[in-house]
């Protein structure tokens, strides 16, 4: 059992959260496998469906594939992301407490709770994104309306250029929706990181001390207050190593876009782009959720002295918390008075 807490500076929880994912790679990387390989899977599924109706000329199948695809990827991705990042967060806090860890004892411990996790993100990917989403439909649905249906309603292509441009309402819709686009684009864009920071905490709170979803939000509130700009920089951190990983492994798409513009690649580097995709996904989707659980337990031992408690568990002076303990952990049993006499 790991009784050495203490608070931590930023540059610590990013060398603690390098060091566990270092020594528990196989640990953390297993578990957000099960993610990318389920979006490897629907993936290849899509590629090897479009191929087929391409080749077979069902354009209009295909279109309508796409859409169907792009739905039910959606959900079963956010179904199995809920699991990995709950199971992320479980495994965390028992390897940053020395306690013993496995993949299958994390996902058992999460999976009776599977509905609330996927519910606290429900919850909070609708309080942090909503106002981002409505200004990039009202903006889209307006370039719809306009650009597409009266400017380029008689005709494609080339053709429907001198007719939207001999639209003067179509015009100026385009560029006052444009405006108010790029006018609210910056403060909604603060509010998504505002609120994403307040509810960053979250989900560590609601696996490791088992609270509701609601009740995980105002515990992140609370937890996550002062620390904005910490987390923030752990978030931007990761984001740039994200995006760093992502254009080298996926730079021949990016090359074959340039050479061929306005068509897509053909299956086989599609599919190469959905297997580095796995890898990415693997490698370094453990990262924020080991980083911001870090932020959990730092929070805790800064403002409700942690340590301590953890300290005084240790010493046997009080019990552990059920929401603290591994799934391969049990009480002692109780001695029996008589036996001792």
């Amino acid at each position: 059992m790991e009784t050495n807490l203490r608070p931590l500076t930023l540059g610590e929880i990013l060398d603690r959260t390098a060091q566990l994912y270092r020594t528990n790679f196989l640990l953390f990387a297993g578990i957000f496998a099960v993610y990318a390989g389920v979006l490897l899977v629907l993936g290849l599924l899509q590629i090897g469906l479009a191929e087929t109706l391409r080749v077979l000329h069902l354009t209009q199948q295909l279109q309508w594939l796409t859409w169907t695809a792009t739905g039910v990827t959606w959900l079963i991705s956010f179904l199995i992301a809920g699991m990995s990042i709950a199971a992320i967060s479980r495994v965390v806090a028992w390897v940053h407490l020395g306690e013993p860890a496995t993949i299958r004892g994390a996902y058992q411990s999460i999976l009776p709770q599977l509905g609330r996790y996927l519910w606290l993100m429900t919850i909070t990917a609708f309080r942090v994104w909503t106002p981002f989403v409505l200004l990039y439909a009202g903006f889209l649905g307006t370039f719809a309306f306009y650009g597409g249906f009266k400017g380029m309603g008689a005709s494609h292509g080339v053709a429907a250029q001198p007719a939207f441009a001999s639209n003067p309402q179509a015009v100026a819709a385009l560029l006052v929706a444009s405006g108010v686009f790029f006018l609210l684009l910056f403060p909604i864009g603060i509010y998504t990181i505002l609120m994403s920071l307040r509810y960053s905490l979250a989900i560590p709170a609601c696996v490791v001390e088992k609270m509701k979803a609601r009740a995980a939000i105002r515990r992140s509130i609370e937890l996550a207050k002062g620390s904005w700009g910490r987390i923030f920089l752990l978030a931007l951190l990761v984001g740039i190593i994200k995006l760093g990983l992502v254009a080298v492994t996926q730079f021949f798409i990016f090359v074959a876009a340039f050479k061929h513009p306005g068509q897509l690649p053909g299956p086989g580097l599609l599919s190469l782009s959905q297997i580095m995709g796995f890898f990415t996904n693997t490698f370094l989707g453990p990262i924020w959720a080991t980083g911001i659980t870090l932020f959990y337990y730092d929070q805790r031992v800064r403002k409700e002295g942690y340590d301590i408690e953890w300290m005084m568990q240790a010493a046997g002076l009080t019990p552990p918390s059920p929401a603290e303990l591994p799934a391969t952990y049990s009480q002692p049993a109780p001695q029996n008075p008589e036996a001792t006499i």
